[in-house]
């Protein structure tokens, strides 16, 4: 059973409609808070919230978002909104800062006049790092952002953290290692699991950029979702990883998958990607002591979950991502 949410908190969520976004909301209801989601449905995961949720449909940096969370009052913020991944933020750095930091600054700031005495943020422990990061990473390590990416996630910490000095509120940036599970969008450049699901599903080969062997801490949704529930509860504050302590590889993956699906078939490797580090492991010793939180699910045991989910959803709906060669 999910903790119970002290006195019902009213919790404000950016980003609530997307695919990390709907796994939190539902396990907040269930945890007894009452939510408002602020989403721009660019990035919709197709499930439905539950009734008791309160949406606004609208950017959350917006004067709309700011109108509706004066209006709501929520005593706690997370943000969840995203606006691209590495290589959409490396091919524009500049309209990324636009779109993504400028947005996210405008959340925080609207949350603090509404009331907010907490803001969980979403951060990345997979871009923070850098290169040539001792692993697995703790939060203890200088961050060294190598993309346009890393470096907005870096900005937005850094503005939430004097946000939190300013005004005397706790703010904690939750730095995710590589989340996958049921209800990615597998249709852009970002999230190598639902991606190889979607081509597998119409009948192409998997696509590897590099050698594979390249290494992610791939940590499943719902323990995602859990970890940010955890944050809302606690008063934790500063940074923390989200992740599972464990590399997996590329290639490990790929093969896991085309297990799953049956198939045999041969990936396609393609030149590595600029900007994208090799080596990513999180230590997530902090976050199992400050929010009695650890991963649950195995690597296995979700890709199988995840496949199994983009598999049904295929057979029942005739979804087809498209073409499989879409960059947006």
């Amino acid at each position: 059973m999910p903790e119970a949410a002290p006195t019902a908190a009213r919790v404000a969520v950016s980003g609530g409609a997307g695919f990390i976004g709907t796994h939190t909301i539902e396990a907040l209801v269930a945890a007894g808070a009452k939510v408002l989601v602020i989403d721009d449905q660019s990035h919709p995961c197709g499930e439905q919230l539950p009734v008791e949720v309160e949406l606004v449909d609208g950017d959350c940096g917006s004067q709309a978002a700011a109108k509706a969370l004066s209006n709501f009052k929520p005593q706690i913020a997370l943000h969840l909104a995203s606006k691209g991944g590495v290589q959409k933020a490396a091919r524009d750095p500049a309209n990324h800062v636009r779109l993504s930091v400028a947005s996210s600054v405008a959340f925080f700031d609207s949350a603090v006049k509404a009331g907010a005495r907490r803001i969980v943020t979403a951060s990345s422990g997979g871009t923070i790092y850098g290169q040539d990061a001792r692993l697995p990473a703790r939060e203890v390590h200088k961050a060294a952002p190598v993309s346009a990416y890393g470096a907005a996630k870096r900005a937005e910490e850094v503005y939430l953290a004097a946000f939190g000095m300013r005004h005397g509120i706790s703010t904690l940036a939750m730095r995710y290692g590589n989340v996958y599970g049921p209800r990615q969008d597998g249709t852009g450049e970002a999230g190598i699991v639902a991606i190889t699901c979607n081509r597998l599903l119409d009948g192409v080969e998997p696509r590897i950029f590099g050698d594979g062997e390249q290494t992610r801490d791939f940590v499943y949704v719902a323990d995602v979702a859990a970890a940010n529930v955890a944050a809302i509860l606690k008063r934790v504050s500063g940074q923390v990883n989200i992740g599972t302590g464990r590399e997996t590889s590329i290639n490990f993956v790929i093969k896991q998958l085309l297990k799953e699906s049956g198939r045999t078939t041969q990936s396609e490797y393609l030149p590595a990607r600029d900007f994208e580090v090799r080596r990513v492991c999180l230590d997530p010793a902090r976050a199992h002591r400050d929010l009695s939180w650890k991963a649950k699910v195995s690597i296995d045991a979700g890709l199988a979950e995840t496949w199994s989910w983009f598999r049904k959803r295929h057979l029942n709906t005739g979804y087809s991502a498209g073409s499989p060669d879409r960059i947006p």
